[in-house]
């Protein structure tokens, strides 16, 4: 889809063009070949399957998700068919996006660096345009140990493995619970990183005071939605600051402003994942159209003219 009165809302992450900057967020929706090709049929720019891990896993058991009235809190552990049976959906899911032009976004999550090379070769076969390195998952910790986005060296070594081996541009995701998220942004692109996705959830915990216990059965979780938003707004600008590749601001983006703040904060694209539980499946649309009627109120004409706004003022 084209600009609309005279707007344009495209992007590029990587050599990868976007109609729009929305971008579905992996683990929101991304479980199924049909659920991506829905969600981009209702106005997605992109579409990020859930994280792939080497063997299936079943996750934890409920509960694995609260809303606490300011935002989400969620552990589910990583839910997923395994990179075989991720690869088969993707497949699936590459054919139904074609027709529609919409970017596919495969999602990797590993506890080695040749874990992570074996998996990303595994989804690469299915061709998706995209692969994404979950370096940052908080949900679970106590398997895994420390997650790869806390130190620059780590996540530059799973970057570069990763690079060398699968033919399609590679995206490290971030955590926002780093000391200097910045310096971890710069080890990821010096590695070859072709974009940054910034952030994964807040990791937090919710107690029920009538029970005395937290509210998950995992105990702490993720943090994510509007709580959220102001952490990534600071990490995204942070990294644009710090490296000069393409950054999908995602975390807490509810609307078209939530949207156009990421981007004036320096991201390229948008990640957009709570607002499903928020708005429903039309949140595409609504805050696409949101960004348009804010950029048309303001006399803008293409996202490139507030990109980094907030930098330059």
């Amino acid at each position: 889809m084209g600009p609309i009165g005279g707007l344009d809302l495209s992007c590029e992450i990587a050599g990868v063009r976007l109609s729009n900057p929305l971008v579905l967020a992996s683990g929101i929706l991304g479980t199924s070949a049909v659920l991506l090709i829905r969600v981009a049929r209702l106005g997605a720019g992109a579409v990020t399957a859930k994280s792939a891990t080497r063997l299936p896993r079943v996750g934890h058991p409920s509960p694995i998700l609260f809303d606490w009235g300011h935002g989400l809190i969620n552990a589910v552990g990583l839910t997923n068919p395994g990179a075989e049976g991720m690869a088969e959906i993707l497949r699936a899911a590459k054919a139904g996006l074609a027709p529609l032009g919409v970017p596919l976004i495969a999602s990797v999550f590993a506890a080695s660096v040749e874990e992570f090379v074996e998996v990303a070769r595994m989804l690469a076969a299915a061709g998706p345009d995209l692969i994404e390195l979950n370096l940052s998952c908080p949900n679970v910790a106590s398997e895994y140990g420390e997650i790869f986005a806390a130190n620059p060296r780590a996540t530059a070594e799973a970057v570069a493995a990763v690079k060398a081996a699968v033919p399609c541009p590679v995206l490290a995701k971030l955590a926002p619970h780093v000391p200097d998220i910045a310096r971890i942004a710069r080890a990821a692109e010096e590695a070859g990183a072709d974009g940054i996705t910034a952030v994964n959830t807040m990791p937090g915990m919710v107690i029920d005071v009538e029970a005395g216990r937290p509210v998950l059965t995992n105990r702490e979780g993720g943090i994510s939605g509007p709580a959220l938003k102001p952490i990534a707004v600071r990490c995204v600008y942070e990294i644009a600051r710090a490296v000069r590749i393409p950054i999908i601001g995602t975390g807490g983006v509810l609307t078209g402003e939530d949207a156009i703040e990421m981007i004036m904060a320096g991201a390229t694209a948008v990640g957009v994942g709570s607002a499903v539980a928020y708005r429903g499946m039309g949140a595409f649309q609504a805050i696409r159209s949101e960004m348009e009627d804010w950029l048309a109120a303001h006399g803008y004409r293409c996202l490139a003219e507030i990109r980094g706004l907030a930098h330059r003022r």
